[in-house]
C-alpha cells in the first residue's frame, strides 16, 4: 500500500484549516486516512503557531515509506525533519510566446525609430556643415 503524508482540508467556507494526515494514495483528499499527525491553520500569522506537527509519528511514517507531498515537505523542512531540495526554474519568469512576439515587435519598432531619427539628425547636420566647410576653404 502506497502512503502519502498530505493535507486534508477542514474548516468552513473561506476559513481553511488543514489536518496533516497519513493516507493511502487512492483515498480522497478529505476522505479516509490512517492517522492524523499534525495541523496547519493558514489564517494565523506566520510567526505564530500556524503549523503543529507530531515529530515522533512523522519520523515513524517516513521510516515506513510514506512520501510527503510538496507542501508538507516544506513544513517538514522548516521543522528540520526532512530535506527539501531547492528548485530553480529560470524559464518561469519569462513571458509567453505571444507576449515575447509583442516585445520583439515593439523593440524592432523602437530601433527603426532610432535609426530614422539618427538619419534625420545626420541630414539636418549635413547642410549646416557644408557651407561652413566651403567658407573655411576660401
Amino acid at each position: 500500500m502506497a502512503l502519502k503524508i498530505r493535507l486534508a482540508r477542514a474548516g468552513s467556507k473561506k476559513r481553511p484549516y488543514y489536518h496533516v494526515v497519513v493516507a493511502d494514495v487512492r483515498s480522497p483528499r478529505d476522505g479516509r486516512f490512517i492517522e492524523k499527525i499534525g495541523s496547519w491553520n493558514p489564517m494565523l500569522p506566520k510567526d505564530g503557531d500556524r503549523i503543529v506537527l507530531n515529530e515522533e509519528r512523522i519520523k515513524h511514517w517516513l521510516a515506513n515509506g510514506a512520501l510527503p507531498t510538496d507542501r508538507v515537505l516544506r513544513f517538514l523542512d522548516q521543522a528540520g525533519l526532512a530535506k527539501r531540495p531547492a528548485r530553480n526554474n529560470p524559464a518561469k519568469a519569462l513571458p509567453g510566446k505571444k507576449a515575447q512576439e509583442r516585445l520583439d515587435a515593439a523593440k524592432q519598432a523602437e530601433e527603426e525609430a532610432k535609426a530614422a531619427a539618427a538619419e534625420a539628425a545626420a541630414a539636418a547636420a549635413e547642410p549646416a556643415e557644408a557651407p561652413a566647410e566651403e567658407a573655411a576653404g576660401e
